[in-house]
């Protein structure tokens, strides 16, 4: 399929494309101190325009100039990259659980390659958010429509969907010879900094675990009001990070607050009818929380 342009050539204008690469929780600090600004624009008079405007970032970041396409292109295989990594570290995660190893070395290891740099390196349920489920589904689509073999990407937000059941189901085998048991769960948000609920690998947990029958309660610094929206009274709501252990059987971590990490786990111990931990972003020292006499589960971690 050619691409052809439909561009008046007797118009007077051009268009520019200027791909955003903001961080969710971090927009203003990401737009002040950007790592790189990418411009699309196909004539130098629209080079020189967007120059003059970005004028002020002259000499603090890297700013490229490329054909539109370009551009657009480099916003789709970034978010598309990054979403691999995330699948890539879970799939390790998944291989630790089984071979003895450990994840969080593991990924530690790994990090230290420049090459492969630290970020995204976290294992977790799975990537959600407004971006990266948007942006690996467009461009696998592009894909098939240019006949392209994304197969990476394909791979990526097949194995990111069914992540969320067999997270769910880690949480179902902790609780499997217990009656009428009660869950608890710690973070709603799909990540730590925002109230976003937006395709959160905790909503869809969740659902799976609804799915059951289980009495669940839920707590979460920010996203209280937003996930009321999607989960209406399906659950109970806690006032706090403590209530919301009231009587439980299982306390799941499903969004990465510092808050959580922080928490007393005597307290918690007192509250719950069982002492299980089903942590499921590593927020939660292992240690302490066998020390508190919590049997706890993690990811990648035998």
């Amino acid at each position: 399929e050619k691409i052809i342009s439909n561009k008046n050539p007797k118009a007077d204008f051009d268009v520019v494309s200027l791909p955003e690469f903001l961080r969710e929780g971090f927009a203003v600090q990401d737009f002040f101190n950007p790592d790189r600004i990418v411009v699309g624009a196909n004539t130098q008079k629209a080079k020189a325009l967007i120059s003059k405007l970005y004028k002020p970032f002259e000499g603090k970041t890297n700013m490229l100039f490329v054909e539109r396409r370009s551009s657009e292109t480099i916003k789709y295989a970034s978010n598309a990259f990054l979403a691999m990594k995330i699948h890539y570290i879970n799939e390790m995660a998944n291989f630790c659980e089984k071979a003895g190893a450990n994840i969080q070395e593991v990924a530690k290891g790994m990090g230290l390659d420049t090459r492969i740099g630290n970020k995204f390196l976290n294992s977790g349920p799975g990537y959600g958010g407004s971006c990266f489920p948007k942006d690996t589904n467009a461009m696998a689509h592009m894909g098939r429509k240019y006949n392209v073999d994304l197969s990476l990407i394909e791979t990526t937000i097949k194995g990111n969907d069914n992540r969320k059941a067999q997270m769910a189901e880690k949480v179902l085998d902790v609780i499997s010879e217990i009656e009428n048991p009660k869950i608890a769960v710690l973070g709603l948000a799909f990540k730590g900094g925002t109230d976003d609920c937006r395709d959160s690998p905790a909503i869809e947990i969740i659902n799976f675990l609804l799915k059951q029958n289980h009495n669940i309660s839920v707590f979460d610094p920010e996203a209280m009001n937003m996930a009321k929206t999607i989960l209406a009274d399906k659950v109970e709501y806690a006032n706090d990070m403590y209530e919301v252990a009231d009587s439980a059987d299982v306390l799941v971590v499903l969004t990465e607050w510092d808050s959580f990490r922080n928490i007393d786990l005597d307290i918690i111990a007192g509250k719950m009818n069982k002492k299980n931990i089903v942590d499921l972003r590593g927020v939660i020292s292992q240690n302490k929380a066998i020390a508190s006499g919590f049997t706890y589960k993690s990811i990648g971690i035998v």
